[in-house]
């Protein structure tokens, strides 16, 4: 739908100047970078928004045809064909960069371990030595796809107030109940209290789907009131509380985004629609999976492997890598989705995509 893939993009890009922050200055969240870098904090939101708006785009078709999904094997069949050749692409390429240029985790290089369970699409369930730390959220949305289903039936059963009253009240109640009221998350088994967020996006997407009236609502504003309090909170308890309460902030922020979300899919506001439709951004949606997936053994491999060649560490590191490992992660994942992405979302079977090919 127009913008979405804008907002697809954006969203990479700012895990990937996350990334180039976070592995520049050591110590996060207390992170020795200037104050006035602390605005690229906040990846995790950048994937909480990912599964918001992924949650919302699979809901679309849904939406218009009563909620029904058009039978539970064919969209996980479509899912998988959609996100894992990529995926699997981009974990041979993790595991070769983790092994023979630079580990991606303090834990050491992967393990078989890590074949099985990143092979698997499991690293949400089972821990292992990552090959890649992005693919965390691959993990979780992979869950989240089988949960789909469930969630569609339940919009169609009983409405969207259950819906989000099933999913929301469990975690709510899980996190009332750890210690100060503030769970300490893991690695894993993040996609229980990420299935709010995501079933936020699926409950935003009927807004498709409604009356005139309800999709001439003023949803950029609305997104902005909805975001004000949070941001209000961050800024009184700053950065550092922020990232140490992920927990709560990711489901206090989950409202704002799908209205933003929506705003966009209903074309408003136009200027916000122009700039997220504009050439670039708009291929850069076009392969943003492909950059989610690669950017990381590009941006360890400038900041650990060749700018210590030739810039001292903080700042300059920093500068080098936004020089060098931007624009390499940007057009390597182009080359990437070229190859192992695009033809799988321009194709839905084998038998096409080598019809195509021949």
């Amino acid at each position: 739908m127009l913008g979405l893939d804008g907002l697809r993009g954006l969203a990479a890009l700012y895990v990937v100047l996350f990334h180039c922050w976070l592995y520049t200055f050591p110590g996060y969240p207390h992170s020795s970078a200037p104050r006035w870098l602390d605005g690229l904090m906040f990846g995790r939101l950048a994937v909480v928004f990912f599964l918001v708006l992924s949650g919302f785009s699979l809901a679309i078709s849904p939406a218009r045809h009563g909620w029904r999904s058009g039978g539970v094997g064919e969209f996980l069949r479509r899912r998988a064909w959609r996100i894992l050749p990529p995926y699997w692409a981009a974990l041979i390429l993790s595991l070769l960069v983790s092994w023979y240029v630079v580990p991606a985790s303090h834990f050491g290089p992967p393990t078989g371990a890590t074949l099985w369970v990143y092979g698997f699409v499991a690293q949400d369930v089972v821990t292992a030595p990552t090959p890649n730390g992005a693919f965390w959220s691959i993990g979780v949305e992979s869950e989240l796809y089988l949960l789909f289903p469930l969630l569609l039936f339940v919009r169609r059963r009983w409405g969207a107030a259950i819906l989000a009253l099933c999913v929301t009240l469990p975690v709510v109640a899980g996190g009332l109940m750890a210690a100060g009221a503030s769970p300490v998350e893991g690695d894993n088994w993040l996609a229980p209290h990420l299935a709010p967020v995501f079933a936020a996006g699926v409950i935003g997407a009927g807004i498709i789907s409604a009356s005139d009236r309800v999709r001439r609502l003023p949803w950029g504003w609305l997104a902005v009131l909805a975001a004000l309090p949070v941001l209000a909170l961050g800024l009184v308890q700053g950065s550092v509380w922020t990232v140490n309460h992920y927990f709560w902030i990711d489901l206090a922020v989950a409202p704002a985004m799908t209205m933003l979300i929506a705003a966009v899919a209903t074309g408003q506001p136009a200027f916000l629609v122009r700039l997220l439709t504009t050439r670039p951004v708009r291929r850069l949606g076009d392969f943003s999976y492909s950059l989610y997936l690669i950017h990381l053994p590009v941006v360890l491999t400038v900041i650990r492997r060749v700018a210590p060649h030739f810039v001292s560490p903080g700042l300059p590191t920093f500068a080098f890598t936004l020089a060098l490992g931007l624009p390499v992660s940007i057009c390597g994942a182009w080359l990437f989705s070229k190859i192992f992405e695009i033809p799988f979302k321009r194709n839905r079977s084998w038998k096409s995509l080598i019809s195509r090919r021949a």
